[in-house]
């Protein structure tokens, strides 16, 4: 019997004993290999003995101060290490425990941005529909996971939700990527001056699409429009690259592939790698300074902000991230597996889509490659995926829903920045396999 509250009562969970590498071991013995990255967090890989020594020497130095008397040099350092590879004009970090904290955070900052210069009608944030931005109630009600917002809906504030940069479902027939880029941004645009401009605060995307709808790249130029709608108007710009950063596409932040800047972007994951929980919002500087020049405080906070310990991890994951070329591995792994995946699913009856960018990769599963009918929700084919997958020796982050919160299935890949050609095929051919033993597996 376990006192622990799982995610699923109804589970019956392995225990994880230790990890090297991209493979998890379990108390039995038996090896998995981690293609997920648990949820797109270890990308450096489980047991890296420089983080656990850096870990190690700032607990023997100071493992802990409240940021309401103290900074400290690990967080100073660290600060200074992403700012000084963030794109231009952001200027500063907020340090937290997690994603959904650093988007909680963002919102806030936007809020209070505009209370700050004397504008405190605008109320308003509008996001995407399928989009995911974290599971605490702010953070949950800009995201656009039906399911995850169903039950909890009387206690979310009200939000505001556009079509998602999904071409395989949303692209018209004859349509161009770009035509149908400016066509989202059209929408948005209408959007906010429904509501009328003077009361939205901003616009929350996830650069790449993450868990809920599976690696969904935008199109060319997309948010280069959305960039100049939200400045025709005043609407702040936030970007959640809490999955999608920290060099899971293939360069340090996602954004840096649209040509553009938000003025405010959420990161975690691939942060910290796993090793210690943290995540930061990055601010703008004109964010800051309306802070500066007004009540010269962000009213907002948590116990463990900037915890000297996960300051500690993640610089040092950054560094090495930095050191070892790991992001140049990330592009050229990420072609490796998108090409050995279309070789075993680009021609599959039941594989629909494979897209993403870098080591963030997914496929969508239909019915009917022709009509891209998703298979019915009661058979619960991601679920069939992960149990198939794990009994295989494999994590991956199957998810429902894919299309509308209830129906679509797809399998999201994030494996670890380490991953070498000899990994890359033994993830392909395991989850060929698994994707075989779940459809033969249906009714």
């Amino acid at each position: 019997m376990t006192h622990v509250l799982h995610r699923s009562l109804a589970h019956t969970y392995p225990v994880a004993a230790s990890g090297q590498g991209v493979t998890i071991r379990d108390e039995a013995g038996r090896d998995y290999i981690d293609a997920s990255g648990g949820a797109a967090v270890s990308c450096l890989g489980h047991g890296h003995p420089e983080v656990g020594a850096a870990m190690k020497e700032q607990i023997d130095r100071l493992s802990y101060a409240h940021t309401s008397f103290f900074t400290t040099q690990v967080a100073e350092e660290l600060a200074d290490h992403l700012i000084a590879h963030a794109p231009a004009g952001l200027s500063h970090a907020y340090f937290v425990s997690g994603g959904s904290e650093a988007v909680e955070a963002a919102l806030k900052m936007a809020r209070q941005y505009f209370v700050e210069i004397g504008q405190p009608e605008r109320r308003h944030f509008i996001a995407r529909r399928q989009s995911y931005h974290g599971n605490t109630l702010g953070a949950l009600a800009v995201g656009g996971n039906e399911w995850r917002r169903a039950q909890f809906a009387p206690l979310l504030v009200e939000t505001h939700h556009v079509s998602p940069a999904y071409a395989y479902r949303g692209l018209w027939a004859g349509e161009t990527l770009e035509a149908y880029g400016a066509r989202l941004a059209d929408e948005l645009e209408e959007t906010i001056r429904r509501l009328g401009p003077e009361t939205v605060i901003g616009f929350v995307a996830e650069t790449v699409g993450g868990a809920t709808s599976g690696a969904i790249t935008p199109p060319p130029g997309y948010f280069e429009r959305v960039r100049a709608v939200c400045d025709r108007y005043g609407v702040l710009l936030v970007l959640d690259e809490v999955m999608c950063g920290m060099g899971r596409t293939g360069t340090l932040h996602a954004v840096e592939q649209e040509g553009i800047v938000p003025d405010l972007m959420t990161i975690a994951k691939g942060m910290g790698g796993g090793y210690a929980p943290i995540g930061a919002t990055l601010v703008s500087e004109k964010i800051v300074r309306a802070f500066s020049a007004g009540s010269g405080l962000f009213q907002h906070g948590h116990t463990y902000l900037g915890h000297a310990v996960a300051c500690a991890a993640a610089l040092t994951v950054q560094r090495i991230i930095q050191r070892d070329g790991l992001l140049a591995n990330v592009r050229d792994m990420g072609g490796h597996l998108m090409r050995r995946l279309e070789e075993r699913f680009g021609q599959h009856a039941h594989v629909g889509d494979i897209r993403g960018r870098g080591l963030f990769q997914a496929i969508e599963l239909v019915q009917d490659r022709a009509t891209k009918e998703p298979f019915d929700p009661a058979l619960k084919l991601h679920a069939r995926i992960k149990r198939e997958a794990m009994a295989r020796g494999l994590m991956v982050y199957p998810m429902g829903g894919t299309i509308d919160g209830r129906r679509g299935d797809h399998v999201l890949l994030a494996p670890p920045y380490i991953v070498t050609p000899r990994d890359v095929d033994a993830i392909v051919e395991r989850l060929g396999d698994a994707v075989e033993a779940a459809l033969s597996g249906r009714p």
